[in-house]
């Protein structure tokens, strides 16, 4: 597994590295005309080929060559950072999908920086990958437009927001999964119930919070905007957020943590105020990774089939390189709740 490849060297005499569509505009052709020529098809004139090609090779763009005769040798999996259990599931189910049809995976974090974006684009058509797997991330509409050229299938997991151009989607039931986390709480007794939620320009994190808004109206209960703060989906803004939770005048009695990672950081939090969980506080995360069953407590979460989400995006990717269409080009796959230690009725007090 790669996080980066060095770029390929570009041609002799190379100018600078322009764009897909910048190569159309000057050849006078359409982008899918210069796609065409990238891609090795035999439908474009020859005159027209020679001008696509020489300014291919003025400004280092090299021609896409499959491996071994297949369609697709490689799958790139693309994260914004890899610094999560939560991605390693995710990498786990493409590369079982992935071993099994006989093709590589190349893995890369971009850190949500537009350098690190274009170096990936470079190596991306310097080793001809046969597609792309966006998770959680999101690209410049230029470098969607460079794939489109390319002939590369995308598909995204966890869409940060509305693709920028049409890709199949992968992703869990997020709203219903932050129903049932709330919906638990409110059954335990809970009236006053935190949430720590995730980055709001996820669509993921929107709809967690929607299914905590809708548990509550639910019952009775309008949203308490000082019950609601930000995170990441990081152990540090669990742990911050749980603090800002903790020193309000009349804190929450149950926290739901949109990751099992802010889950983490709010139970440490706590521990360190010498409050107990679940006697002093109930906390729900999300995700249902492996570790946190051997967390003290175990804690309760909401389960997303991350690896299974893994292989649907790979599967889906393998079948765009043969040609074929998805069954549906937004797919959702179930989440259940996990009842473990780590939530408990309010205590009742005098």
């Amino acid at each position: 597994m790669a996080a980066r490849e060095a770029e390929a060297e570009p041609a002799p005499g190379a100018r600078g590295r322009i764009t897909i569509t910048e190569i159309a505009r000057r050849a006078g052709v359409s982008v899918p005309t210069v796609s065409r020529v990238v891609n090795g098809r035999s439908d474009v004139s020859p005159q027209t080929r020679a001008r696509v090609e020489d300014l291919l090779r003025q400004h280092g763009h090299r021609k896409r060559v499959a491996a071994s005769g297949t369609r697709a040798a490689l799958i790139d999996l693309v994260f914004n950072d890899l610094d999560s259990p939560w991605a390693v599931e995710i990498i786990r189910g493409v590369e079982e999908v992935a071993h099994t049809a006989g093709v590589g995976t190349v893995v890369s974090a971009l850190h949500g920086r537009s350098g690190d974006a274009r170096e990936w684009m470079r190596n991306l058509r310097a080793r001809a990958s046969g597609g792309v797997v966006l998770v959680t991330s999101a690209l410049e509409p230029v470098l969607h437009e460079e794939l489109r050229a390319l002939g590369v299938p995308l598909v995204v997991v966890d869409p940060a927001g509305s693709p920028a151009i049409d890709a199949p989607t992968v992703g869990a039931a997020n709203w219903s999964g932050g129903l049932a986390a709330t919906g638990h709480l409110l059954s335990l007794g809970h009236r006053r119930i935190g949430l720590i939620a995730g980055p709001p320009r996820l669509l993921c994190s929107r709809a967690r919070f929607d299914g905590y808004r809708a548990a509550l109206e639910n019952a009775g209960l309008a949203v308490d905007e000082t019950l609601v703060v930000p995170g990441d989906f990081r152990p540090e803004s669990g742990f911050a957020g749980c603090n800002a939770l903790l020193d309000l005048p009349e804190p929450p009695t149950a926290v739901f943590a949109a990751s099992d990672q802010m889950a983490l950081g709010a139970i440490e939090a706590l521990r360190r105020r010498g409050l107990r969980v679940p006697e002093d506080m109930s906390v729900v995360g999300f995700d249902d990774l492996p570790e946190v069953r051997w967390s003290a407590p175990p804690l309760t979460t909401v389960r997303q089939p991350l690896a299974e989400m893994g292989k649907l995006a790979a599967r889906t990717v393998l079948r765009l390189t043969r040609g074929e269409q998805p069954d549906s080009p937004r797919v959702e796959l179930g989440t259940e709740l996990v009842v473990r230690a780590s939530t408990a009725p309010p205590a009742r007090h005098g």
